[in-house]
């Protein structure tokens, strides 16, 4: 892996880094325009915005008041707080409208039970065939996130959730077989973060792994989609029989497009928030590739 890769993703989450580019003249004006191709927005009305124009063209959504890494429980409700809010402004059914959360935006790391309850609180309110969707963090989180998630799937809530399973992780087999035997949609993805231990490398390794949990998903019956922006990964699960494909919102749309026009389903991850730095950094650490 290419180091300046590895050196920007250490970036997206360094405050003192952010603070730098922001203080720079002129600095904050040039990263939000760089930032806007994959951010909807800084409030939740942008974002309404760019979820309808979406909706228009086909796409499902899902949108994530984007936020990680909450060491406070009194912040984790507020966040709790603005997904409630969220969820009364989005359009009514039969809009395909679902919510995205990353699991520590709700404190997991310090209180894990309080993140259940929250997490909880947002599915037990969502309309029904409406879910939100836990984010895949990094491997050093995948057990209190799965934790928290078959928490909430028990207390009757699996056809509001869904889960993230990351290909790249050597323990992704089994998660999967959890998440879908709970009756928890599974979103299919490569993976992104920089694991020391417990991963494939990224390249031929992870996408051969990708396939075959692709198949495992399809032939356990999952509820599941497939989120990648690979082309040949897309038309491979695709010749298994109709699967969503996801992608995210500014990248590659022209494609999402064609594939919405062969009837396939698809849907657009659509953050927004004061966070949008952050996930600005860790698009364009990944565009640098592997």
């Amino acid at each position: 892996m290419r180091l300046d890769r590895a050196v920007l993703f250490r970036l997206a989450t360094s405050a003192p880094f952010e603070r730098a580019v922001r203080s720079v003249p002129g600095g904050e004006r040039w990263a939000w325009l760089s930032a806007s191709r994959y951010v909807a927005g800084r409030t939740s009305r942008e974002a309404r915005t760019v979820a309808a124009a979406l909706l228009a063209h086909g796409h499902g959504v899902s949108v994530d008041a984007f936020g990680e890494l909450v060491d406070d429980p009194a912040e984790a409700d507020r966040v709790a707080g603005e997904y409630h809010a969220l969820l009364a402004e989005l359009p009514p059914a039969p809009a395909d409208v679902w919510l995205a959360v990353d699991l520590s935006h709700l404190a997991v790391d310090v209180d894990p039970a309080g993140a259940e309850d929250r997490l909880a609180a947002i599915a037990d309110a969502l309309p029904g065939g409406r879910r939100v969707q836990v984010g895949a963090e990094d491997a050093g989180r995948t057990d209190a996130i799965l934790d928290c998630v078959l928490g909430v799937a028990s207390r009757g809530l699996a056809d509001r959730l869904g889960a993230t399973v990351q290909a790249n992780l050597l323990r992704s087999p089994a998660d999967a077989d959890r998440l879908a035997a709970a009756g928890v949609h599974v979103r299919l993805v490569k993976g992104a973060y920089l694991e020391g231990t417990g991963a494939r490398p990224h390249g031929e390794p992870t996408d051969v792994a990708y396939l075959e949990l692709a198949r495992r998903l399809s032939r356990a019956g999952a509820t599941w989609s497939a989120a990648t922006h690979d082309r040949r990964l897309q038309e491979a699960v695709l010749q298994n029989g109709p699967v969503t494909v996801e992608q995210l919102l500014g990248v590659r749309s022209d494609v999402l497009d064609g594939l919405a026009r062969r009837g396939v389903p698809t849907r657009v991850y659509v953050p927004y928030g004061a966070n949008w730095f952050r996930y600005w950094m860790r698009r364009v650490a990944e565009s640098r590739g592997a």
